[in-house]
Formats: C-alpha cells, sequence, structure tokens
C-alpha cells in the first residue's frame, strides 16, 4: 500500500441465518487480523435480506457469536459508523436508487424473459457445445418491444450488462485471475418482483462503504468477475466512496472425506464448540492455522501476535483439512496456559449450567474451585470436561452417586478391602491435608497390604469420586475433606 492508497477498510458480512459456520469465522478472523496489522478498520455488516431464511434471533446470535469470539468490529451494529446503516434490510431503497441510476446509464437492462424460454435457449446452447450462459437477446430492446412485453404482463428482471472483454485480477491469495467473456454472462441484480440480489446489494455496500479489500471463501471466487464491473460502473457514476476494492479468496475449509466442511458436519458449527467449552483464543488459534501461518513450527499464539504478523500473501491458496483432534490439542495448550484464577472463573458457567454451583456462586464454592482447578487444567481439552471430573466436590452428599459401571469393575470384595484399609487409615489421621493422606494410604495399602498402586488407589477413588477418573487422588481427598471422605467410603462399604 502507497502513501496515496486508501486505508484499509475489510468486512464481514454473514447472513443471519441460524448457527455460524467456522469457516464464516475463519473469514471474519481474517479480516479482522488484517484490518488490526494495517491499522485500518474492520466493518460487520448484516446481510439479511432473505425474509424466509433470515430471523431476528439468529441476527442477535451473530452480535453474540462476535462477542464471544474477541472479534471487535470498528463500524457496524451496536457501534454505529458513517456508512450505516449496517443492515441490508434497512437499506433497501438505496438499492432500488442504484439499481435505476444503472439502468439509466446503460450499465444494466430490463429483461423479459420468461422462464421458460431462458431454458428453452440454454438447452439449444448446450446441445450445441456453446456457453449457457444468458445470451444477451435482451440486452438492446427499444422502447416499443419494451412495452409489447409489459403489455403481456411480463415483469422484467434487471441484468448488468457485462464487458464484452476479459477479466483480469490480482487475488491477494491466488495472484493473477482471468475470466474470459464467454464464461461470464450478463447476471441477474434485480428479481422481477423487484428484490434486489446479492449481485448487487453486496458490492453497493463495498463501495459505499468505502472497502478497500475483500477477504473471503474460495466458493465466491466466480462472482468476483462480475462484482469487478459493476464497482466500476459505480465509480464512473459518482457512487460510492470510487474504490474498487482488491479481492483475496481464501481456501476451503475441507471436513470428512475431502469435502467441503458443512455447517452440518459434526464441528461444523460455532455452537458446537462454544457448548463444549472451547476456549476463543484455543478456536481461532486453531482457525488461523487453517491456510496460514505464524512462521516456523510455531503452533500457539494470541490474537495479538496473529494481528501483528498476519500477512495475506502468507495464506496458502491450496484447501485446509480440518482436524478435531488437532482443534482440541490447540484448546487444550491455551487452557493450560491460563492463570488458575481465570481458568476457575471460566469454568463457572458450565458448573452452573450442570447445576453444581450457583450462577453467581458462594464464596465457598469459589475458593473450592480455585483450589481444584489445579488438578484438571492439565488433564481437560474443553472446559465443559471439567464437570464431570469436579462434580464429586460439588454435588450434595445427598445426591452422590458411583458410577454402577466402576462400582462393578472395582469395588469387588477385594476392592471393599481396601476401602476398609483406607477408611481405617484415615480415620486416625489429626492433619488432613495431601501430603498425610498421602503418606497414610501408601503405608496401609501398599506396604502393608502389598498392593501395587493402581490396585491399592483404584478401588479408593471410586468411593471418594464416584469415577474411575478423577483429578489426582490425595489432592481431592484433601479438597472434599475427612468428614465427607470417611462418609463416602462408610458408603461404599456398606452398598
Amino acid at each position: 500500500m502507497t502513501e496515496s492508497s486508501p486505508a484499509v477498510r475489510v468486512r464481514f458480512c454473514p447472513s443471519p441465518t441460524g448457527n455460524l459456520h467456522v469457516g464464516n469465522v475463519r473469514t471474519a478472523l481474517f479480516n479482522w487480523a488484517y484490518a488490526r496489522h494495517n491499522g485500518g478498520t474492520f466493518v460487520f455488516r448484516v446481510e439479511d435480506t432473505d425474509a424466509a431464511r433470515d430471523s431476528e434471533e439468529s441476527y442477535q446470535g451473530l452480535l453474540d457469536a462476535l462477542r464471544w469470539l474477541g472479534l471487535d468490529w470498528d463500524e457496524g451494529p451496536e457501534v454505529g459508523g458513517g456508512f450505516g446503516p449496517y443492515r441490508q434490510s434497512e437499506r433497501m431503497d438505496l438499492y432500488t436508487q442504484v439499481a435505476e441510476k444503472l439502468v439509466d446509464a446503460g450499465y444494466a437492462y430490463y429483461a423479459y424473459d420468461t422462464p421458460e424460454e431462458l431454458e428453452e435457449r440454454r438447452e439449444a446452447a448446450r446441445a450445441e457445445g456453446r456457453s449457457s450462459g444468458y445470451d444477451g437477446l435482451h440486452r438492446d430492446l427499444t422502447a416499443e418491444q419494451r412495452a409489447a412485453y409489459e403489455a403481456e404482463g411480463r415483469k422484467p428482471v434487471i441484468r448488468f450488462r457485462m464487458p464484452d472483454e476479459a477479466i483480469t485480477f490480482t487475488d491477494l491469495v491466488r495472484g493473477e485471475v482471468t475470466f474470459e467473456p464467454e464464461h461470464v454472462s450478463d447476471y441477474v441484480i434485480v428479481r422481477a418482483n423487484g428484490q434486489p440480489l446479492y449481485t448487487l446489494t453486496n458490492p453497493v455496500d463495498d463501495a459505499m462503504m468505502g472497502i478497500t479489500h475483500v477477504l473471503r471463501g474460495e466458493d465466491l471466487l466466480s462472482s468476483t468477475p462480475r462484482q469487478i464491473p459493476l464497482h466500476r460502473a459505480l465509480v464512473a457514476l459518482g457512487l460510492g466512496e470510487g474504490v474498487v476494492p482488491d479481492y483475496g479468496h481464501l481456501p476451503f475449509v475441507m471436513g470428512p472425506g475431502n469435502r467441503k466442511l458443512s455447517k452440518r458436519d459434526p464441528g461444523g458449527g460455532l455452537a458446537d464448540y462454544r457448548d463444549r467449552g472451547f476456549l476463543p483464543e484455543g478456536l481461532l488459534n486453531y482457525l488461523a492455522l487453517l491456510g496460514w501461518s505464524i512462521g516456523g513450527d510455531r503452533e500457539i499464539f494470541s490474537l495479538e501476535e496473529m494481528a501483528e504478523a498476519f500477512d495475506i500473501a502468507r495464506v496458502n491458496p491450496n484447501p485446509a483439512q480440518f482436524d478435531p483432534k488437532k482443534c482440541e490439542a490447540i484448546n487444550a495448550q491455551h487452557i493450560r496456559d491460563l492463570p488458575v484464577e481465570e481458568l476457575a472463573s471460566r469454568l463457572v458457567p458450565y458448573l452452573a449450567e450442570a447445576g453444581l454451583v450457583e450462577a453467581e456462586p458462594s464464596e465457598g464454592d469459589l475458593a473450592l474451585l480455585a483450589a481444584a482447578t489445579p488438578l484438571v487444567n492439565e488433564r481437560i481439552t474443553v472446559l465443559s470436561e471439567a464437570v464431570e471430573m469436579l462434580a464429586f466436590l460439588f454435588v450434595p452428599e445427598s445426591a452422590f452417586a458411583v458410577d454402577p459401571d466402576d462400582a462393578a469393575k472395582v469395588l469387588t470384595e477385594d476392592g471393599l478391602a481396601v476401602v476398609r484399609a483406607a477408611r481405617g487409615a484415615l480415620a486416625e489421621l489429626e492433619t488432613f491435608d495431601t501430603a498425610s493422606i498421602e503418606a497414610a494410604l501408601r503405608s496401609a495399602l501398599v506396604d502393608e497390604m502389598g498392593l501395587k498402586p493402581r490396585h491399592a488407589f483404584g478401588p479408593v477413588r471410586v468411593a471418594v469420586s464416584g469415577r474411575r477418573i478423577s483429578p489426582p487422588l490425595f489432592e481431592s481427598i484433601e479438597l472434599l475433606g475427612k468428614e465427607r471422605t470417611l462418609a463416602r467410603l462408610d458408603r461404599a462399604l456398606e452398598a
């Protein structure tokens, strides 16, 4: 970018049609990082003109999702800005006016073809090996011809008049790309019912909002040779900020079966990650790696570090394979990197959802959680896993239960003998801390009973935590306390 180039302005413009796709999240992330790296503006706008699919609930969900991700926007809903409104449903009059000006200036025209006529001509073109795109039959209708069609009751669409020349542009990710005119025919920008299409609303908004760089998915590459001439027409008419954006098309995110990841695929929608307890920074870190690298072999980094290093030229144009296991591993590392008090705070909503603590936990529960968090931070990949691991500490004694399968496997006759010996050793302790608990149990179970540790401690673990898999045993028993520990051991012996 030269000194005379306009300041960077990028946008993220999803439709509010439900659960946000992780591929769209990556698009938002790359746009955000590009804006932050270049000291530019990140615009968030909403393409909500599809009344049949869009909903207010989904709109609010979009705002909530971006807030949760931490991708703060400089202009858009709730923030405002000099180019609003930022919802397309509130800009319909603008699209109508622009479409009329494009027709008046000869950049677009009314086309009265019926669907049956279009299909007949397309079939003929395919049979002759020609392109089946629009053949331009209604490009230059006279006023009399238009009047005749209208007298028949036909309602025209508006088509943009494509130049009869190749469209070449430099893609920020893929380099020089050329589309020959026979592959890009005149296209519809307004339906016969007057409804503007994406092919009009999207570039008009980009033009009016002065968007300088469009970073979007590879699936939209085929629309770029249509949008560039439209942008040039808008500039020629003095509409918008006089900028034809640079385009960069991000690689596909591939899912199971080496096909494009769908929102319906497991792990395809953002809500799944939020519900399971991914950290937003962990998920974004992984998504950043789908087509981009911060450099070297480094895989763990913060949003701020990504923004500082981000270079769109380093995005790999080849499809990126989504790996759920690696996504979890990246997230687990971010969990381990959190300060204990921060991790404990992020666990609260999941414990509250399970009914183990209040939404505003008591001081006692907060203190217990702060002490227990270091026992699980190395053992979980997502926050929700901590619920099952820590439930035994927070559940009321009246509701405590041992997993029946684990009980059947571990609390056998031999296992109960271990529990009985452990109960006796722990009852004699005057100081009930981790070191004392470990010493007493090792003496009673390993030294005196001659058991290997895995056989010695398993029955005790199941009796006090309810599960064969739990946080470290001795620390857990200390947090549980002497009274509750002995009561649970007694319950196991009485069962």
